[in-house]
């Protein structure tokens, strides 16, 4: 999901609770709810160990200017995020060192454009959950969950979760009362007119990775439910030995630059069997704190 961590956040957790509703089909609170899901996707353990996830694969969209635009997130716990992608020849990056983040852009003069996260970004950055969501360890992230009700997900009965993060803010995550895996969630973000706005991701087509369930696609639309971009994740590879450094600022010495490292590296990862996907960074409408990690252009 857009699988997408780690979200650890050192804070007092006085007053963060997960509500408990026992008015739904199977009498399930949001505590069993969550506990659930979590044995769905593998299991605690299991993700506790991944401390790093690197993601290859393209994106597919309307708004997208080629058919298959290539794209490569890397992810490091706590929450550090680096989301490359490739267009007509030039790479543009996005990069989070879990305190700061920049993106970098092709100039006119040749020498990259780097420019710092706004405000509203670096909030956006701080609430992502990379690696494994913020249902997983929710507690240790200090995050309350709350369950609302239940709704029908292009035909599927899912339990509707309040999640508050340690920020304030909320969003929604949709948990498939069938199989108890996330397969939808949105979030308010801001565009760059300041305007609010409501974003859904969808997860889809999830496939057994090293005993960790993590959906192969994922799929961004607006409120209306329309579908605006597609994520196909093509390679996954879960703990490289990735350095602080791929994170820190551009074009500090002894840091490293903004070649595209990740979308041809050999380091990328085995192939997947079958079609993938995930979830991601501004560039176009997702989020590395989109998935398994949550999305939207700010």
């Amino acid at each position: 999901m857009r699988m997408i961590a780690t979200w650890a956040l050192a804070l007092s957790f006085s007053g963060l609770a997960v509500a408990i509703e026992p008015a739904n089909e199977q009498g399930l609170s949001a505590i069993q709810i969550v506990e659930k899901n979590v044995a769905a996707r593998g299991g605690l353990d299991a993700w506790r160990k991944v401390q790093s996830m690197v993601w290859i694969g393209h994106i597919e969209g309307a708004n997208v200017p080629e058919p298959r635009l290539p794209f490569a997130l890397e992810m490091k716990r706590p929450n550090k995020t680096r989301f490359e992608v490739k267009a007509q020849g030039q790479t543009s990056v996005r990069m989070y060192d879990g305190a700061h983040g920049w993106k970098v852009r092709p100039s006119g003069n040749g020498r990259p454009d780097v420019q710092p996260y706004s405000s509203d970004e670096l909030r956006f950055a701080r609430d992502g959950q990379v690696i494994d969501g913020p249902l997983m360890d929710y507690q240790a992230k200090g995050i309350a969950v709350a369950l609302e009700g239940i709704d029908d997900v292009e035909g599927h009965k899912a339990y509707r979760l309040s999640v508050k993060l340690p920020s304030g803010n909320s969003h929604h995550v949709w948990v498939d009362a069938k199989t108890f895996l996330d397969i939808k969630y949105d979030r308010i973000f801001r565009n760059k007119f300041g305007q609010p706005g409501s974003v859904a991701v969808f997860y889809r087509n999830y496939q057994t990775i090293e005993g960790l369930q993590i959906p192969l696609m994922i799929e961004s639309g607006a409120d209306t439910g329309k579908v605006t971009e597609k994520l196909v994740i093509d390679k996954v590879s879960l703990n490289l030995p990735l350095e602080d450094r791929m994170f820190a600022q551009p074009g500090v010495p002894g840091r490293r630059s903004m070649a595209p490292a990740g979308i041809n590296s050999p380091r990328a990862g085995r192939q997947m069997d079958g079609s993938a996907l995930s979830m991601p960074a501004e560039m176009p409408r997702f989020s590395p704190q989109s998935v398994p990690g949550s999305g939207a252009t700010h």
